[in-house]
């Protein structure tokens, strides 16, 4: 009986060490063996410090809940014909930490808005107020993101040039240090440059 007992226990330990194991296997070791060995293709190692602090300001204000940062292939969406640019690979990635990208598409792919909309400007007015650039969008506007100036500007400020009628009468608008941050990191997303999704692909095969 107790011989039976420890047969048991020592087959109990032996299950959870070969599941432990099993796991570790498909979940560490080979999706680490297959983005190794996937090209790489040359992007920026990091961003800038000015990058970093705007990617921070993305999350901070939920960003990442309404926007993606993965267009599809062309056989399961038209996101190309979008213009949301090539299909992503693993590459594009590998600075992110964390990943942002996205779950839902409540507005547009921003994996290639620096291509789309290389204009700081926009980006700047756009943050004011969004309807301004796009009517009928639902994205909410970030005025806390701006300071209001009446008469000269002040050393260090960037006025930003909206559309008659957006700004109250009599004042400037100009960009607090959050939307100079997070304009900096939108206008890092340019995802470009070439990479061999096919060879990707025959690799990970």
């Amino acid at each position: 009986m107790k011989r039976d007992q420890e047969l048991d226990v020592t087959r109990l330990i032996a299950g959870a060490l070969a599941i432990v194991a099993f796991s570790i296997l498909a979940l560490v070791v080979m999706p680490y063996v297959l983005t190794e060995r996937t090209p790489r293709s040359g992007k920026p190692a990091a961003y800038t410090d000015a990058q970093a602090a705007g990617r921070a300001v993305y999350i901070a204000n939920g960003c990442v809940y309404c926007h993606s940062q993965q267009p599809r292939d062309p056989s399961i969406a038209p996101d190309g014909q979008r213009g949301w640019g090539r299909p992503s690979v693993p590459d594009d990635y590998v600075r992110d930490k964390p990943h942002l990208l996205g779950t839902m598409r409540t507005g547009p792919d921003l994996f290639n808005i620096a291509v789309r909309q290389p204009s700081r400007d926009w980006h700047l007015g756009h943050l004011y107020q969004p309807r301004a650039y796009s009517p009928g969008s639902i994205m909410p506007a970030f005025p806390f993101f701006f300071a209001e100036r009446r008469g000269a500007l002040q050393s260090g400020d960037i006025e930003v040039l909206l559309p008659p009628g957006v700004a109250p009468a009599g004042v400037r608008i100009v960009a607090r240090e959050e939307a100079k941050r997070l304009v900096d990191y939108l206008l890092s997303l340019d995802h470009s440059y070439p990479v061999d999704a096919s060879a990707g692909k025959r690799r990970m095969r």
